[in-house]
């Protein structure tokens, strides 16, 4: 979706009018896309281990600049040209996520990620007092660790841990993949309301899986914190965000307990 500015302009238009009705959204983004294409075009080679992109020191030089100057700063001058007010989170302004070094077990001993992180901790009060203020917190998932070291985080992941710090009414995922399917070639067959248990469920057998599964599980992290609901939406769809909050059908899949 970030890559489509059509699609983009919809969602952030939808975002601006939300703010404006009193409803305080909170934005988290990632970039993967332009992540890559920033590393290809410095010769450097782009790494991913069980669906995480290895982040040594010069990629995540990279990652930083492509996540704060470029998606979170345009991301903020598009909101402010739509005439809200926004103020861009991340490790190169104010930082409001906290995190540790993320490691992957396999068959029993550590895969090291370099410069990957999980978030553990998140300062609510700061994206609070903004969103009391009408000003838009726009979130980088990027964190720093008890030394201060930079640490590259899952979108979703720290999407969940937001939500579920400032206990929030919503979560919304926005991707451009469709919501969840029981069979997911059939588009028929997408799911317009599941239980958390359904959900477990389908993670269990299979049908949940490769990039929806982050997404799922941010959405299962945020309702164990107490978020009454979480959806997946394609942020394809024009003004998909208030079709799925305003509208009794909706256009993706909400998950509650």
């Amino acid at each position: 979706v970030m890559d489509d500015a059509a699609s983009m302009r919809n969602i952030l238009t939808d975002v601006v009018f939300m703010n404006a009705v009193g409803m305080r959204p909170v934005l988290v983004h990632g970039g993967g896309k332009a992540i890559s294409r920033a590393m290809e075009q410095r010769g450097l080679e782009v790494q991913f281990v069980k669906g995480r992109r290895y982040t040594d020191q010069r990629t995540l030089t990279v990652v930083e600049h492509v996540l704060c100057n470029e998606v979170n700063g345009g991301i903020v001058s598009k909101i402010q040209s739509l005439g809200s007010s926004a103020m861009g989170l991340h490790t190169l302004s104010s930082c409001v996520l906290a995190g540790e070094r993320l490691y992957l077990q396999e068959d029993g001993r550590k895969i090291d990620l370099g410069s990957v992180g999980k978030v553990t901790g998140v300062n609510a009060k700061l994206i609070r007092l903004l969103g009391a203020e009408r000003t838009i917190p726009v979130l980088a998932p990027l964190a720093r660790d008890r030394s201060g070291g930079k640490l590259n985080c899952n979108a979703d992941t720290a999407a969940g841990e937001v939500a579920a710090a400032l206990k929030a009414e919503k979560l919304v995922v926005v991707s451009d993949t469709h919501g969840i399917r029981s069979d997911v070639d059939d588009p028929a067959s997408q799911i317009s309301t599941a239980s958390e248990a359904q959900i477990r469920s389908m993670i269990d057998d299979g049908t949940i899986a490769g990039g929806m599964l982050p997404k799922v599980e941010a959405c299962l992290r945020a309702l164990d914190a107490g978020v009454s609901r979480a959806h997946i939406i394609d942020g394809r769809l024009a003004h998909s965000l208030l079709l799925e909050i305003f509208t009794e059908e909706g256009v993706g899949t909400v998950i509650q307990k």
